[in-house]
């Protein structure tokens, strides 16, 4: 039998087995096994803190192994197949089918190999997204929702959980919104857009039609645990509660239900109106801010307290980490890794997959 896709199967198997002798799975193997024996152990849960802590190693261990064991064992079964009709009479449908599961490995490969890049300490943790419409009344507040819409779509797609923490509406689109996005991963994935995205297009609000360039900035923080320590005092911030505006139940514009927090040191301002107290939208709203300043100290701490390195840039020219034209030609480019695609309307809908597989290669090779 000829398979069209041999080639790809060849270069699959070997990136993969490269990778798999990389990943050390004897040893891997060992220390899940090794965990697994400490969870069985009397008075486990005695230290409930410290368990948690190791079925979080565990799972970690679990998801980095079984994954890519699966992978092995299908390679090895494929090659088998192959090796089997290799002799045989060409057959139309079952070299098809060979090729389809040929095509569905180096999906499942590309897939796990992006994972391999998520290393960092909250890279498997959820996400808060944050997004602020920036100077230009209706054609900025458009682009903030359509950026959000575009993140929205891309959870949708990607099976990520997305819930709108906050949304301040304006005549054009949104001011700001803040998305939590649930899932494996989230926070890695998303971790890379963060930055200025800056829209070229004929704005829909200009009635001469021409030209118009608008900016919004995007910030991304992990939502971490208890067993991070953040040191904040009443004194180092202000609470303000207000009424929520927008579709939310009876409660809506009848009580002070949503909460504001402003951070003195680090002017971080997080605010949620989602949930359906004020006591619920408090703990969400801490929730946020300890996760704003967990990555403010973190990246303080490293570009040498250069503030200005740390907050999102000035929502301006020449601070932009990705154009997004839409006349006179159409094309999106992410200016840190040169990733440049040219179905627009695609990038829009949420198919940013080619950007976050860019950025994560491009900050492997910067560290």
């Amino acid at each position: 039998m000829y398979f069209q896709n041999k080639s790809m199967f060849e270069s699959v198997k070997e990136e993969a087995y490269t990778v798999w002798r990389r990943l050390d799975p004897d040893k891997m193997l060992s220390e899940i096994q090794k965990l697994e024996t400490k969870t069985l152990e009397a008075g486990f849960w005695d230290d409930r803190k410290g368990a948690e802590q190791l079925f979080a190693q565990l799972n970690g261990l679990k998801d980095s192994y079984y994954p890519w064991k699966e992978l092995i064992d299908s390679l090895g079964d494929m090659a088998e197949l192959m090796e089997i009709y290799a002799d045989e009479p060409d057959n139309p449908e079952e070299e098809a089918q060979i090729d389809a599961q040929i095509t569905q490995l180096k999906e499942q490969y590309g897939q796990l190999k992006l994972k391999t890049l998520l290393d960092g300490k909250f890279d498997k943790n959820d996400c808060f997204l944050t997004i602020h419409a920036g100077a230009g009344g209706n054609e900025a507040s458009d682009w903030a929702n359509m950026l959000m819409r575009m993140y929205l779509r891309y959870c949708e797609r990607n099976g990520f959980k997305s819930e709108v923490l906050d949304l301040l509406e304006d005549e054009g689109g949104i001011k700001s919104a803040t998305i939590r996005v649930s899932g494996p991963y989230s926070f890695g994935y998303l971790k890379g857009e963060a930055g200025v995205h800056r829209l070229v297009r004929i704005s829909p609000f200009d009635s001469q039609k021409r030209r118009h360039t608008s900016f919004t900035s995007v910030y991304a923080s992990p939502v971490i645990d208890d067993t991070i320590e953040i040191d904040l005092k009443p004194e180092d911030y202000r609470l303000d509660t207000y009424r929520a505006g927008g579709a939310g139940g009876q409660h809506v514009n009848k009580t002070d239900s949503a909460v504001r927090i402003t951070h003195y040191e680090s002017g971080i301002v997080v605010q949620c109106q989602n949930e359906r107290s004020q006591v619920m939208n408090k703990d969400v709203a801490f929730k946020m801010l300890k996760s704003r300043l967990y990555e403010y100290y973190r990246e303080l701490k490293e570009k040498e307290h250069q503030k200005d390195a740390i907050e999102k840039k000035e929502i301006t020219w020449g601070s932009q980490i990705r154009s997004y034209v839409f006349q006179p030609y159409t094309m999106v480019k992410d200016h840190r890794t040169s990733v440049t695609v040219g179905n627009i309307q695609a990038v829009m809908d949420g198919e940013i997959g080619d950007f976050i597989e860019g950025y994560l290669q491009w900050a492997q090779k910067e560290e």
